[in-house]
């Protein structure tokens, strides 16, 4: 486990700097270059400077969070990374802090049934990603010894293990080099490189190519600023209205420096949850997740009213094999391990 650590502000990190980068053109702009697609990411003045500035301001500001600790492992840093994909820091931690007290290790979840996984998901939201986690912990016991693997292939081989996830493994258990880009660290890039208030729905070709050109070459300057940038995006680029007054590189962000124009894309709106399927999935799956034997139809039909989309909710929890039913008509988490793919 390579931990992290908070860079001293008077011995700054050394190997900084990225590849260089050539001027743009007096009349190009980062917004209008990254607008154009092209092969090249947008110019950035001086990487190292914007390196060093994040970075230090992390040593000062970063949040005590168990994952970023040395004893939280590879294993900590891979369940933390699951958990938090589109859930808040302050819902993760307390089921982190159980899920970890009761699996130390992956072949301790590996052991269990999926439905165990689930069940100890709670209301954290999404709990496919429970079922991924242990898809994941059985492949991790059976080819790797039960050690999170260090090399990033042989993560992304992983089941439920996509490239962002790969790489923030390998990047903040490891000190790997590698691109990490996630919600946070997307808008700081949109931001202060690119010239635009908000990155593109989904990642783009483009946005892979600007975070691996930024990357310190240093291998340890790397993860630091991985982490250095999600935190900044976390706590002060937030998506709704950001501290540019107590950001470290308000003075070189592009966007700013361009007057900070709105965002001129589609609308950007919030899920809604109320009435919808994943309101009324989410209210199954506690009853199941509350039993301790199979549940009977009638009390899952107790649960929502409306039959054709409490119907249509269940179906989708078996199909998701969130949900197993039994022959009976009753229903109950999943017993069946999952086999890794």
């Amino acid at each position: 486990m390579t931990a992290i650590p908070k860079p001293s502000k008077s011995a700054p990190p050394k190997s900084t700097t990225a590849p260089e980068y050539t001027a743009a053109p007096e009349n190009t702009t980062a917004a209008s270059a990254a607008a154009a697609g092209s092969a090249a990411p947008p110019p950035v003045a001086s990487p190292a400077a914007l390196h060093s500035a994040v970075i230090d301001w992390f040593g000062e500001h970063a949040r005590d969070l168990p994952w970023r600790r040395p004893e939280a492992g590879a294993w900590g840093v891979m369940v933390s990374e699951f958990m938090l994909q589109q859930t808040p820091v302050a819902r993760v931690l307390p089921v982190y802090e159980q899920w970890l007290a009761r699996w130390p290790r992956p072949a301790g979840l590996a052991a269990e049934a999926p439905g165990e996984a689930v069940r100890a998901w709670g209301r954290l939201g999404y709990p496919r990603r429970a079922l991924r986690l242990h898809g994941a912990a059985v492949a991790i016991a059976e080819r790797h010894g039960g050690n999170v693997p260090r090399d990033h292939a042989k993560l992304l081989a992983l089941p439920g293990v996509g490239e962002y996830t790969a790489a923030a493994v390998a990047s903040f258990a490891y000190g790997g080099r590698h691109a990490v880009l996630d919600t946070n660290v997307r808008r700081v890039l949109a931001r202060a490189v690119t010239g635009v208030q908000y990155p593109p729905t989904a990642t783009t070709a483009a946005e892979r190519r600007l975070a691996r050109a930024l990357l310190p070459e240093d291998d340890g300057t790397a993860a630091r600023w991985a982490a250095s940038t999600m935190e900044l995006g976390a706590l002060v680029c937030t998506a709704r209205n950001p501290g540019c007054a107590r950001c470290p590189i308000a003075a070189r962000c592009a966007w700013r420096l361009a007057g900070s124009p709105p965002h001129d894309g589609p609308p950007r709106r919030g899920q809604t949850y109320a009435g919808t399927d994943r309101q009324v999935r989410g209210k199954l799956l506690a009853v199941l997740r509350e039993a301790t034997a199979p549940v009977p139809q009638r009390v899952l039909d107790a649960v929502w009213e409306e039959p054709v989309q409490r119907a249509r909710a269940l179906d989708g929890l078996v199909a998701d094999g969130l949900v197993e039913p039994l022959a009976d008509g009753s229903y109950r988490l999943p017993l069946s391990r999952a086999e890794p793919t």
